[in-house]
């Protein structure tokens, strides 16, 4: 990824629909479009006439055989940057293995592609800020000095001296990577700016659809990009697009999905975010209108994604939604199976839920609305496919709709429904059996702490081996005895 710093890679929702422009490319597309920035060095050195390298990692080797399309600064600034981040990574592996010939070549190569850069870039945009600038500068002398003094490592023998010049060339490329993500930073959030004032700017409902989709794309590139977008105030400018009815459903749901993105509770920032608490309110009641009038199911899960990380940003979001009767809004559609019909779907409801719960109010409305019960199936989620990424999902819905009952059993209504809907055999039964929870120690903790609220308020309904396995002991000696459990014991 982008040699950012602070940056890792935040996992997202893929979802089918074109009709939603989605940007999220597949791997197999991905590549084929960095094959096109790509030639082996090899073919250049056949056209001189040059033997071929015999080194084993010489294949490796990549450069730029062409850019990204003229006029598209942001692109090309994510293609040279993937580039460059590579061979940064690359010729530091090659120092730590003193290969002083392959680290030469490789800076000699780095200081081409970041030359190339600066200057498609600086045609590309036609202007350039004095910080830039001096950035630039920069970046351009220490790529110089790695050269030179790679160069002169090829002439020393003395493996003494090769070990202190080695500490300066590992300095060096810091040093430059330093400066390159730097640079990186200053462009790319000059760029994500022109986005969201082309968004503020625009009154074509396409131009705003295409640009949502642009900032949506670059939320895939992970977390440095979504920290841009959200220091430029990139939240605030789609809480316009979702509160305006004016814009299709789909330019709404392409701009919950920035959201979803940007506070994902994953991302290792906040600090950027606080001017998102001035919109807060705003953008949680067009959300819970976007479920509510969701056509399909990727309209709903993009907008419950972006209120499920909300209410872990801040707990007012939790309030406002228990105003907005959310519960209710939620639970009819876990009904609705147009809406709500997969565990990634179903994910996002019981995380709202489980941090609704903390509130005491939410109590009297999960079984106004028979929220016990559905809490209860989800206890029982299971995948379709099979697949790892449904496997996990199902996992995490059961967590969350055990953590979700033992924080609403606080509630002794709550705890005597629970009760009578038989959820502390569930429970049981998924404490005892590793094959119910999939052998997920998560769910084996929230199963066990959600058991031990309930039996707190209705002990009656435990049998006594139940209870001396389960509750009575310490939590941890309960868990190794669950996770140490075999099938036939059960």
């Amino acid at each position: 990824m982008m040699a950012l710093p602070g940056g890792r890679h935040v996992d997202s929702v893929t979802l089918p629909g074109q009709r939603l422009h989605l940007m999220q490319v597949d791997s197999v597309q991905r590549w084929m479009e960095d094959l096109k920035l790509m030639t082996e060095c090899e073919c250049m050195c056949v056209l001189q006439a040059k033997p071929i390298s015999l080194e084993e990692d010489a294949q490796g080797d990549l450069i730029l055989a062409g850019g990204p399309g003229p006029g598209d600064p942001l692109q090309l600034l994510l293609k040279r940057g993937w580039v460059i981040s590579t061979e940064l990574r690359r010729i530091a592996q090659k120092l730590a293995q003193d290969r002083w010939a392959r680290v030469h070549s490789m800076s000699v190569r780095l200081t081409c592609h970041a030359r190339s850069m600066v200057s498609e870039y600086s045609a590309a945009s036609r202007s350039s800020s004095q910080e830039m600038g001096q950035v630039e500068k920069l970046l351009m002398e220490k790529c110089s000095e790695l050269s030179a003094v790679t160069e002169r490592c090829l002439q020393v023998e003395n493996e003494h001296v090769l070990k202190s010049m080695k500490a300066c060339v590992s300095e060096t490329l810091s040093t430059l990577g330093q400066h390159f993500g730097q640079l990186l930073e200053l462009a790319l959030t000059r760029e994500v700016q022109a986005l969201v004032r082309k968004i503020d700017a625009s009154d074509n409902i396409y131009t705003t659809e295409s640009t949502t989709g642009n900032l949506f794309s670059l939320t895939q590139e992970g977390a440095p990009l979504c920290r841009i977008i959200a220091k430029v105030d990139g939240v605030l400018c789609l809480a316009d697009i979702l509160t305006d009815d004016s814009h299709s459903e789909a330019t709404r749901a392409e701009a919950a999905a920035v959201v979803a993105q940007v506070t994902s509770p994953h991302l290792p920032f906040t600090q950027h975010l606080s001017s998102f608490l001035e919109s807060m309110e705003e953008i949680v009641t067009a959300l819970i209108k976007l479920c509510q009038e969701a056509s399909s199911g990727e309209v709903f899960l993009l907008a419950s994604a972006a209120l499920a990380n909300i209410t872990f940003f801040d707990t007012m979001a939790c309030e406002t939604l228990l105003q907005l009767n959310a519960i209710r809004v939620l639970l009819e559609a876990c009904g609705d199976k147009q809406r709500v019909d997969t565990p990634y779907t179903r994910d996002q409801i019981v995380t709202i839920l489980a941090n609704m719960s903390v509130l005491e109010q939410c109590a009297s409305d999960i079984i106004q609305e028979n929220g016990v019960q559905l809490i209860m199936g989800m206890l029982s989620e299971k995948p379709r496919s099979g697949t790892p990424a449904e496997v996990a999902a199902c996992e995490r819905v059961q967590q969350k709709a055990a953590v979700t009952l033992a924080r609403l059993s606080r509630d002794p209504d709550v705890a005597r429904e629970a009760v009578r809907l038989s959820c502390m055999s569930r429970l049981i039964e998924l404490c005892r059996s590793p094959s119910e929870r999939n052998s997920s120690d998560a769910v084996l903790v929230a199963c066990l702490a959600a058991l031990r609220r309930l039996a707190g308020v209705c002990p009656e309904g435990l049998q006594d081996s139940d209870f001396q396995q389960l509750v009575q002991p310490r939590l941890v000696d309960s868990f190794l005895l669950c996770s140490n459990m075999e099938e036939s014991f059960v």
